[in-house]
């Protein structure tokens, strides 16, 4: 039992920027708290606000570095920030292994910026479960951007584009996964391409290879956004002017050609679907008598998988 909780106050000092309130929803998010539906009924008429930027990539090339620097760039502009810092969970506790102590410090004792480290708990994707719900938290308490920064699994991180109304790939030169993972797909989620460490040698050749690649690609009808490349060194905060100029025009692009609503109306349908395919499971339930029952006719050859499901759904 979660106890008494008063989520109509917590989200007003939420709204107030009072980042104990904020962590208090994002964590009853987390633990998927009795009082969810009350929490979800009581954000969804505040949140829609926030810019949405997802940044992914292969492990090492600078994602955290790369995400600290634009923290420091929206807060130049006097806007407030939050970061979700999407972390491999641990074997035993099932917490994240990257906590946000040690990530981005040099932004922990500003009030406009709230930064959580989520634990994905085997989820694939790239994402934890919980994450659309905890980037509604932080855009009802009012932050003008937030950052979704994925773990680094590779071309399974397909699933920041349903979240992100841009989404940002990582590469650096001397990785030669970077292409791979371009091969594999990974790279046909970009709007926009940042080859970190491009101070490096290979970062020209790393571009080139990007270049030939988004050559190749596949045109699609309709209006077509043309992904920048763009070099940084983020350790250094050099090219975030460049970064930053590209994802404004990409916002201008996805307002322009109505692709802003278009892509947050899809993040609402695979939030839904989710939400439903998690009620379904647990209503049949992994141990459920019914279940097993048809499991085992049609571990038997007594029975097709589709004619057990419409039993077990019908």
């Amino acid at each position: 039992m979660d106890g008494a909780v008063d989520v109509s106050g917590l989200v007003g000092r939420a709204r107030e920027g009072q980042a104990r309130a904020v962590a208090r929803l994002i964590s009853l998010v987390e633990d998927e708290s009795s009082h969810l539906r009350e929490v979800a009924a009581a954000l969804n008429p505040l949140a829609g606000n926030a810019r949405v930027l997802g940044l992914t990539g292969p492990p090492g090339v600078g994602k955290s570095t790369t995400t600290s620097m634009l923290v420091t760039a929206f807060r130049g502009q006097g806007l407030r920030v939050g970061v979700l810092a999407i972390d491999p969970s641990s074997p035993f506790s099932g917490g994240a292994l990257l906590g946000d102590r040690i990530r981005m410090h040099d932004h922990a004792t500003d009030p406009d910026v709230f930064i959580r480290s989520m634990a994905t708990r085997g989820q694939l994707g790239g994402l934890a479960a919980a994450t659309p719900q905890a980037l509604r938290v932080l855009d009802a308490a009012g932050c003008d951007v937030v950052l979704i920064e994925t773990v680094g699994v590779g071309q399974s991180e397909v699933d920041i584009v349903a979240l992100a109304d841009t989404t940002v790939v990582l590469l650096a030169p001397g990785m030669g996964d970077g292409v791979q993972a371009a091969k594999a797909g990974i790279l046909e989620v970009a709007d926009v391409f940042v080859v970190n460490k491009a101070d490096r040698d290979g970062a020209e050749q790393t571009v080139r290879d990007l270049k030939h690649m988004i050559s190749l690609g596949r045109r699609e009808l309709g209006p077509s956004w043309r992904q920048p490349i763009v070099r940084t060194v983020a350790s250094a905060g050099e090219g975030v002017e460049d970064l930053t100029a590209a994802l404004d025009q990409h916002r201008e692009w996805l307002v322009a050609h109505g692709e802003l609503e278009v892509r947050r109306t899809r993040r609402a349908e695979r939030e839904i679907e989710a939400i439903a395919v998690a009620a379904l499971r647990s209503r049949l339930g992994v141990g459920h008598e019914a279940l097993g029952r048809v499991a085992r006719r049609v571990a038997a050859g007594e029975l097709d998988p589709y004619a057990a499901a419409d039993q077990l759904t019908g």
